[in-house]
Order: structure tokens, then C-alpha cells, then sequence
């Protein structure tokens, strides 16, 4: 299947965004790449890294979510931020390859220069969603099955359905499941299960269960402000589906934080698991729904370190962030959180091994 959203990086695009110092030594220039897109698949296979990392810079399931734009945004900062990070005894960089990036910007400039009205926009985003899931499932696949893990940087929440796809999939073909299913684990304020009504960055988790691709799933962090009946009535009646408000961790008191984490990944530890954090839990971090009250960044560090260290990890996202928003906001740090998040999990799982 050609890919033809995605872009592929070399050696110079990336010393293009690393700032070289003498004495030094950065990540980007440790980093691997591919030597030719053409030998994608091949190259994979026979490279030695653990990781391979990629952007989803895209707003346009969030907008068939009737959201504010500027996920989109995020992807190009977090790289800088990252690159520039020292190579040491705490992390290389060899242990992983920086494959590259989407560019959905076609398919955006299309909708938003011939749909005609909000709701033939909302439409024409649902269509387009399917068209980033045909890829982004493609590869996650590819990753997968040659036997690494994708750290993908949204983005959307939308990307968690081919994500779980893709890795189930590719999990299958490389003969580590036998059936393409998994779990997955979510520090969100919302379960992202809203009712299949075309694809959005509200429903992806719906739909990978619906199809088959996910077999437990657990959220924590939930706004009860912002559950819906239907969602929690579904969570209660479903075995395979468990939650942990925000509400019974802060304000009830009913678990801490870290229990709550602990409860998450017990729950998921019978098999493979994508580790997802949408960055609106976070309290203050610019997202399309920004909270006042949520989580520190301290505990998502938190909760990434030790979602790599008790599960299986299928595959990392960490999504929804942006550095500009559509209305205008702006954030000049929400690049540097990521690579927080990022080298946290690289940390722990290469320590692991």
C-alpha cells in the first residue's frame, strides 16, 4: 500500500533542527533514519532500534468532533525540543528511528474551501478521518510486525482506532497474538467511546472495540462533568470496560493517583497494550478543550514511566496537544511536555530490557 500523506525524514532534515554544539552530543545526531523509503518494510525488520517515532500532525478529527483546531501544531515543536536533547548514559537516541511525519493538508484545504455549512463540513471531516485511519493503521502495521514499537505524536485522538488496528494486526502477523486484539490503557478527561456515528476524535475507542481490535480498555482521569449517560451506562454493563474518574482519585479520595495507575494496568496486564494520553487532562496544557482543573504534568510523567514498566507496551500516543490553537491561543512549552513523556517511556522500557 503506498502511503501517500506520509513524509519520510533524512539525516538532514533532522540535523536541520538540531542545534550542534561543540563537546556536546544531541539526540539528533544519534538518532536513526530510514537510508531509502523504498526499503521501508526491509529496513525495519533489519534495523537494531526498539522504537520508531512519528507525527500525526492533523486537527481534522478533532473539527469532526465539532472541536477547536490546532492539534496540528504540536508535532514540529515537540521535534525540536526533542532532537536537542543531550545523548548520555540516561538515553542515546540510538534506540530509536524518527521515521517522519503526515501532512494531511490537501485533504484540510479541500473541505475547507468547497463544503458548503457546518454540518457538510462535519461530514466531509468523517470522511476524510477514514482516509487517516487507512494510513496511520498502515503503518503502525508495519512497526508492529517488525517487531517495534510506534511512539506516534498526534494529533487527534481519532489515531488511537488505527493504532490498536494496526498493532493488532501487526502483532498477529509477526506471530505474537493469535487473534489481532488488544488492550489498551487511557489518562484522558473523557473516555473518547461516543457512539458510532462516523469516525471523530470522540468515538475511536468505540470503534476499535466494536470491530474487534480491543479487548479491555481502561480510562482514568474522566470528568464526570463531561460523561455521557449513554458512555458510563455501557462502561458499568461491560466486563472488558472499567473506569477511574477523576472526581474518585482528587476530590473522593476513594484511590490516589498512583493506584489508580496501578488498577489500570493490572487490568490490562493479560496482554499486549497501547498506552494512550490525551494531553486535555492535563491541568493548563493547550489543547481543543483546555481544563482548569486536571492533572500536573508531574503525574503524567508519572504515569507514563509506570505504564511502560507493568504492561506490554503495543504502542505509544500521546495526542490532542497544540502549540497554537485556531482562536489564536498559544503555548510555547506544550512541544517540550511532550519530550518529556517521550523520553519518560524511552527511558523506562530501554532500562527494561
Amino acid at each position: 500500500m503506498a502511503i501517500p500523506h506520509f513524509r519520510f525524514y533524512n539525516k538532514q532534515d533532522i540535523l536541520y533542527l538540531t542545534r550542534l554544539r561543540r563537546f556536546e552530543t544531541k539526540l539528533g545526531e544519534r538518532v536513526e533514519v530510514l537510508t531509502g523509503p523504498d526499503q521501508f518494510e526491509e529496513e525495519l525488520r533489519n534495523s537494531p532500534v526498539q522504537f520508531v517515532l512519528f507525527g500525526i500532525p492533523e486537527d481534522i478529527g478533532i473539527k469532526a468532533n465539532y472541536g477547536k483546531g490546532g492539534a496540528d501544531s504540536a508535532w514540529l515543536p515537540f521535534l525540536s525540543a526533542f532532537l536537542n536533547l543531550q545523548s548520555s548514559d540516561f538515553l542515546t537516541g540510538e534506540e530509536v528511528m524518527l521515521l517522519g511525519h503526515f501532512d494531511f493538508g490537501d485533504l484540510q484545504y479541500l473541505i475547507e474551501n468547497h463544503a458548503q455549512g457546518e454540518e457538510e463540513k462535519i461530514e466531509a471531516y468523517r470522511h476524510a478521518v477514514q482516509q487517516i485511519d487507512e494510513e496511520v493503521e498502515f503503518v503502525a502495521k508495519q512497526i508492529v510486525a517488525a517487531g517495534k514499537i510506534p511512539i506516534a505524536i498526534g494529533g487527534g485522538h481519532n489515531n488511537a482506532y488505527p493504532l490498536i488496528k494496526g498493532s493488532a494486526k501487526g502483532l498477529l502477523k509477526n506471530g505474537k497474538i493469535p487473534i489481532a486484539q488488544i488492550n489498551a490503557i487511557n489518562l484522558d478527561a473523557h473516555t473518547d467511546f461516543r457512539p458510532v456515528e462516523g469516525r471523530h476524535s470522540g468515538n475511536g475507542f468505540r470503534y476499535a472495540e466494536e470491530d474487534g481490535y480491543l479487548q479491555k480498555y481502561c480510562v482514568i482521569g474522566v470528568q464526570e462533568n463531561y460523561l455521557q449517560q449513554n458512555v458510563w451506562l455501557d462502561f458499568v454493563n461491560n466486563p472488558f470496560l472499567d473506569m477511574i474518574t477523576f472526581e474518585d482519585i482528587f476530590i473522593h479520595e476513594k484511590r490516589n493517583f498512583i493506584q489508580a495507575v496501578s488498577h489500570a494496568t493490572s487490568f490490562t496486564e493479560d496482554g499486549y497494550c497501547g498506552i494512550e494520553l490525551d494531553l486535555d487532562v492535563v491541568e493548563n496544557v493547550l489543547t481543543s478543550a483546555v481544563t482548569p482543573s486536571g492533572i500536573s504534568t508531574l503525574q503524567a510523567r508519572q504515569y507514563i514511566t509506570m505504564a511502560a514498566n507493568h504492561t506490554q507496551p503495543a504502542y505509544l500516543h500521546i495526542c490532542e496537544g497544540a502549540a497554537q490553537l485556531s482562536d489564536g491561543r498559544k503555548c510555547d512549552t506544550t512541544g517540550k511536555l511532550i519530550s518529556y513523556l517521550v523520553t519518560d517511556f524511552l527511558k523506562m522500557e530501554t532500562f527494561a530490557k
